[in-house]
């Protein structure tokens, strides 16, 4: 039965890993063949296949449910229910609304909108909204985080922003919104958001130097309702009971036992309905279930098994909980812990049991968090020591109980009072931490030195003892000090980076690196921190030699101080270096201005008679092998005339289009002049500005140049001297992911 339920699990995980989704006709085929091999000795195979043509079977039906392609762009009525916790942070209400309606047109069932300088809006609301929607998509950068799958995997057709609105139908039945209203109301000394997400795992109350906080110190987990809060509420509830009978405090009518299963399984199940019965809680909720039904039976159960069932059950209910990093890191965590602790002759001393746990998990997970492309806390394992009983004995037992006793005056309060000031010391200590010890990102490694680092780390969860255990250190730094790919000299690698509506382009030589504009930032959104910043340190760059800001607008100047602050930055360069943070010391960019780093020419120029910031923009131009790319930023017709006299008016292979695509940029003249093979564009997705101009587009075609947009294609990767065309991110197969199309 276990070979079984392998099986089950391998044709359900590998949905994962498709690139292509099979053809519907096939998976209606998959399950007949599954169930005429099930009487023979090859059933494996046929769990197998039933798996996978399940979880094809659900992923099918969530592409068939996203926005169609006709209406992506278009503004329409829509009437809808409001679920889940709407967010609003920084003036934007964010929202999900589900049975959405709108006349002669079929919508997504489940969509998620945004309304800027909206209303409040609560979950079990019914509105009707104008709302301009757009399928989903999201920024695609290297090892970045995958917006696509996670809104697959929610099940989320379509995305939008609301243009308008009128209440329908006030809130009905949306019990956790209430308690999440009354939690963030109470006087908990600063940190009602934090205990929100603790009793409801609802992070939208956290900032984002809170986040950075617990990411830098691996405590993400704790304020992240996981399995190990579900568990130590059981725990506690059975061992209450356990302890009531064994001093004869039970009524004796009452089989305790029974009881003590039941209501600690209650009690877990209740805590995860309260913290929406995410892909962790579902996990823990399963295996406290069965490790509670086998205590009934008084019978032994093996770890591995309510793990595998766990495992099974999660993914029969919901296939595309694989697409999220959640559900690889929530399992893998306990899968750690269980070959490490399953097994072992001897036994540990409670306190060597408690460090241990936590430095082993650290290193079963070191390549996983690798191969997702997410932070590793090198401090984690210590604070964790610290933190974990914290928060489970001194801080969730007080925010739960005191908002179960909210109704109360002054008792429920004063509980969670309490519980926000021993969160608020923990941050302060977390905060200290963070600050002399940020996460550290791995740079993409090759495959074959991620296999070996995994090898690694399984030697050193080995018993003390086994022969060439040791030798784990080793293969796992690999990961640490791994043979990165090195740039040929006379070479540039050229990162257009995905950043929406702005700017952001990595130059990389043999040895020196240099970012052009740092992406944008839009009050709390900052595109520099979110996705330049963890990029360049994936491309494996540890400082810059040259930061050069083409202007001061947020779109190519916002992310700058996010950048400068988590790498040295050895010079600041800017066409306005009087309009940037003063911290950033930067210097005017000089006209003329040549250097030569390993056989590529790079040249600055500005129009002199600028008499505006985007007419301000440093232009650069870069040859490598005769091969040329010109960087312009926003420069308009004007500055494009001033440049034709310069010498930089040369023929060039490829640019950068002038401010993203604009109408008052790219004249004919000066894309004749140039004659580029093709353009590189830098833009958000449907962006209010109306980038790329459609005549701005009709002239690039015109002229024979190919255009290679990032709202279509991600990121985009150039080897500048090779005379190649450039890496499309999204020419990697997803079936999660739309093509891209070359204009």
């Amino acid at each position: 039965m276990r070979t079984g339920m392998l099986a089950l699990a391998s044709g359900l995980l590998t949905l994962r890993f498709l690139p292509v989704l099979p053809p519907v006709g096939l998976l209606l085929l998959l399950p007949v063949l599954a169930l005429m091999l099930l009487p023979f000795r090859t059933y494996p195979l046929a769990f197998f296949l039933f798996g996978f043509s399940w979880a094809c079977a659900s992923a099918h039906w969530a592409l068939n449910d996203r926005l169609a392609s006709g209406l992506d762009g278009q503004t329409r009525w829509v009437e809808g229910r409001v679920v889940g916790l709407p967010q609003n942070t920084q003036g934007v209400v964010r929202f999900e609304l589900a049975d959405s309606e709108s006349r002669r047109t079929r919508l997504p069932g489940l969509m998620r909108l945004a309304w800027y300088d909206g209303p409040a809006v609560n979950s079990g609301e019914r509105w009707r909204l104008a709302v301009k929607l757009k399928r989903p998509t999201g920024l695609l950068n290297p090892q970045g985080f995958d917006y696509d799958a996670w809104l697959l995997a929610q099940r989320i057709g379509a995305t939008g922003s609301v243009k308008d609105g009128q209440l329908l139908r006030p809130a009905q039945g949306a019990w956790r919104d209430a308690v999440r209203q009354r939690l963030l109301a109470v006087d908990a000394q600063g940190r009602a958001g934090a205990l929100a997400a603790l009793v409801l795992g609802d992070g939208s109350g956290l900032s984002s130097e809170d986040w950075r906080v617990l990411q830098d110190t691996g405590t993400v987990h704790l304020l992240v309702i996981s399995g190990q809060h579900i568990g130590l509420l059981a725990g506690m509830v059975y061992l209450l009971i356990a302890g009531l009978a064994r001093y004869g405090l039970w009524p004796q009518t009452l089989p305790w036992l029974p009881w003590a299963c039941g209501m600690a399984f209650a009690a877990a199940l209740g805590y995860g309905l309260l913290a929406g019965f995410e892909v962790p809680v579902r996990r823990a909720c399963v295996m406290i279930g069965l490790v509670l039904l086998w205590r009934l039976w008084f019978r032994h159960l093996g770890a591995w098994w309510p793990l595998l069932l766990a495992l099974n059950t999660v993914l029969l209910l919901e296939p595309l909980a694989s697409l999220q990093p959640g559900f690889w890191l929530s399992f893998a965590a306990v899968a750690v812990l269980i070959f490490t602790f399953g097994g072992r002759l001897g036994a540990w001393r409670w306190w060597q049991t408690w460090t241990r746990a936590q430095w082993l998990i650290a290193i079963g997970l070191c390549p996983l968090l690798t191969l997702l492309g997410l932070p590793i806390s090198l401090s984690g394992p210590l604070t964790n020591l610290l933190a974990v009983p914290w928060i489970s004995l001194m801080v969730l037992p007080p925010a739960l109980l005191g908002t179960l006793l909210l109704p109360l005056p002054y008792v429920g309060e004063g509980l969670l009072w309490l519980a926000g000031g021993l969160l608020d010391v923990l941050f302060s200590g977390l905060a200290w931490v963070a600050g002399r010890l940020p996460a550290w990102v791995a740079p993409v490694i090759p495959l074959w030195v991620w296999g070996i680092s995994t090898f690694g780390a399984f030697l050193l969860l080995l018993p003390k003892g086994l022969p060439m255990r040791l030798l784990g250190w080793p293969m796992l730094l690999l990961i640490v000090f791994p043979p990165l790919r090195t740039v040929p000299d006379g070479m540039a690698e050229i990162w257009q980076l995905d950043v929406g509506q702005g700017l952001a382009i990595v130059v990389r030589t043999r040895h020196h690196a240099l970012l052009y504009d740092a992406g944008p930032r839009f009050g709390d959104f900052d595109l520099g921190e979110r996705v330049v910043l963890p990029s360049l340190r994936k491309l494996g760059m540890h400082k810059l030699d040259v930061m050069l800001i083409s202007h001061a607008d947020a779109d190519h100047a916002g992310g700058a101080r996010s950048v400068s602050n988590g790498l040295p930055v050895a010079q600041v360069l800017s066409g306005d270096p009087e309009a940037l943070p003063a911290e950033l010391h930067a210097q005017a960019c000089e006209s003329g201005q040549r250097w030569e780093w390993d056989g590529v020419s790079f040249a600055l120029w500005q129009w002199s008679e600028a008499s505006e910031s985007n007419q301000k923009s440093c232009v650069l131009q870069i040859e490598a092998n005769g091969e040329r790319l010109l960087l312009t930023g926003d420069i308009d017709a004007r500055a494009e005339q001033a440049l034709l006299e310069t010498p930089l008016a040369v023929a060039t292979d490829w640019l950068q289009a002038p401010h993203h695509g604009s109408h008052s940029s790219s004249s004919m003249a000066f894309l004749m002049a140039l004659a580029p093979k093709a353009v590189l564009i830098s833009r958000g997705h449907d962006n209010s500005f109306g980038h790329p101009h459609p005549q701005v587009l009709a002239r690039y075609r015109r002229l024979g140049m190919q255009v290679y947009d990032s709202a279509e294609q991600g990121a985009l990767r150039l080897r500048l001297g090779a005379f190649e065309l450039p890496e499309s991110l999204r020419q990697q197969p997803r079936f999660w992911r739309d093509p891209p199309s070359i204009k």
